[in-house]
Parts: C-alpha cells; sequence; structure tokens
C-alpha cells in the first residue's frame, strides 16, 4: 500500500477517536432530553485552556490535567442544566436553541476577552515525540490521544449499558413520566447527563491540547463535526456516534490525501447533506 495513504488512514483513525468522544457527549444530552447542545464544542475549547493554564502557570503537565479537565468540565455541565436549561426545559425549541447558542457566544467571547485570539501551543511536554512503524509516523500525543479517548468512550458505554445509573439514564430518555413513576427524580439524571457530557468534551479538550492549536474559535472546528458525527450515527446512539466518529475522522484525512488540505471538511459536510436527505435517522438510529 501506498505510504502515503498509509499514513493517511493513521491520522484519521487516531483522529476519529477524538471525534468519538467529543459526539458522545453531544448525542448523550440529546437522547436524554432532545436539547443541542450548541455550546458542546466550546465546552472542549475550555478543556483545552484549562490545560493550557496548568501548562503555563503551574508546570502541570497536560498529561496530568486531563482528570482536573474533566471534572471542571463536568461541573460546567451540571451549572449549565441547573441555571440554563432547567428553566427552558419545557419551552419552545427555538427558546432551547437561542439559549445553548447564546452560551456558546458567550464562552468564546469571554476566552477571547481573557486570552485574546492569539494561537497558543503546549510545547515539550512528556507526550512529545514520534515513532515510525511499517513505515508510518505516529504522533505518540495523537495516539495517546486517540486511546485515552477510547478508554473514556468505553467507561461510559459501560456506565450506559451495565450500571443502575445508566439504566436510569435510558429509563427518563424513553419516557420521563414512567421512570419518575418508578422512583427516578428527572431532573438529577438530567443534571447528571449534563455532567457526563461537559466531561467528555472537557476530556477529550485536554487530549487534544497535547498536539493541537489552542485558541477562542477551536470549538467551533470540533462542535460543528461532532453535529455531523451525531447525525451520521443517530442522534441518541452512543454507539453509532463512536462508530460515525472513526468514519468521519477517516473521510477527513482521505479527503486531504486525494484533495488539497482546505477542501478536506468539503467531504465531511457531504456526508452531512447525504445523510440528510438518504436516513435522516443516521445509520444506528431508530426513530
Amino acid at each position: 500500500m501506498n505510504p502515503d495513504l498509509m499514513q493517511a488512514i493513521t491520522s484519521g483513525l487516531l483522529l476519529g477517536f477524538i471525534y468519538s468522544l467529543v459526539a458522545v457527549g453531544l448525542t448523550l444530552i440529546w437522547g436524554v432530553m432532545d436539547i443541542v447542545n450548541f455550546a458542546h464544542g466550546d465546552f472542549l475549547m475550555l478543556g483545552m485552556y484549562t490545560s493550557y493554564v496548568l501548562y503555563t502557570f503551574f508546570g502541570i503537565d497536560p498529561l496530568f490535567s486531563i482528570p482536573v479537565a474533566g471534572a471542571l468540565l463536568f461541573v460546567v455541565g451540571v451549572v449549565t442544566y441547573r441555571t440554563i436549561i432547567r428553566r427552558i426545559l419545557d419551552g419552545p425549541m427555538l427558546i432551547q436553541i437561542f439559549s445553548t447558542f447564546g452560551l456558546m457566544i458567550f464562552l468564546r467571547y469571554v476566552i477571547f476577552a481573557v486570552f485574546k485570539p492569539d494561537y497558543r501551543s503546549i510545547q515539550k511536554t512528556l507526550l512529545s515525540g514520534t515513532f515510525r512503524i511499517f513505515g508510518v509516523y505516529v504522533g505518540i500525543p495523537e495516539l495517546v490521544a486517540a486511546a485515552g479517548a477510547l478508554v473514556t468512550t468505553g467507561i461510559i458505554f459501560w456506565i450506559m449499558n451495565y450500571t443502575k445509573t445508566g439504566a436510569a439514564i435510558t429509563a427518563t430518555a424513553e419516557n420521563r413520566e414512567a421512570a419518575q413513576l418508578m422512583g427516578i427524580d428527572p431532573d438529577r439524571i438530567f443534571s447528571l447527563s449534563w455532567g457526563i457530557g461537559g466531561a467528555a468534551a472537557g476530556i477529550a479538550g485536554a487530549l487534544l491540547a497535547n498536539f493541537f492549536y489552542i485558541f477562542p474559535e477551536v470549538g467551533g472546528v470540533f462542535g460543528l463535526t461532532a453535529f455531523v458525527v451525531v447525525c451520521l450515527g443517530g442522534f441518541g446512539s452512543i454507539h453509532g456516534a463512536f462508530v460515525a466518529g472513526i468514519l468521519v475522522g477517516l473521510v477527513e484525512s482521505l479527503g486531504g490525501y486525494v484533495a488539497p488540505p482546505e477542501y478536506k471538511h468539503i467531504f465531511v459536510y457531504s456526508i452531512f447533506i447525504f445523510v440528510l436527505l438518504v436516513r435522516p435517522r443516521g445509520l444506528f438510529g431508530v426513530t
């Protein structure tokens, strides 16, 4: 096989795992509450800046800031639900859309005000370096980020399918009133879902900070791609988001291989349009 093609496939797979993790948090919130969180990408951006601040001002390597970013964005997710989402939960869909869109703008411009629009990066970390295998160069930060995303996605999948908490979340998503009659507190479940979704985005951001540029609008890049992933996998489907994230990562990377890199996103958004036209429920969607 062509070495350049192998390199593109490898890079696409590694990036795809990150996309999967971001999309899992987004699809979890949608599956439970039927609300699209337009600020989800900016939760990821906050995770990246968490790593940057801890490294720049406290000398903490980004590898060790991953759990901090996850915990911080869990709190941000819970606070978002309790201060904003809970108030508009039964309101018109336009109100829900504008609320999370407004949150996105607020978070982005707070970071603009504090850190300015400069591109930043974290250099010389414990994960720096590359190695070569079968003629393909693999960056250690990218490999560790993919592994971390895979493990985190696996933990969320395990929680959702093999724990009482996951069963309660699933029951609430299927029928809120019936779940409440069985003793499940929907308000607590909604809060927890936003926390898990935020934590997933925060961890993804901390993993990305090891090798990706950090800037206030980075959330828009990954947030928009996450919507494509969720649409392709099926809204509310965690395993669908996982598979679709890998597919989108491959398509994006291979698109940069067969066409100029600046056009690679055309292939990704073409998938979005195609799925909307042919199979609106996505690959694994049930409705």
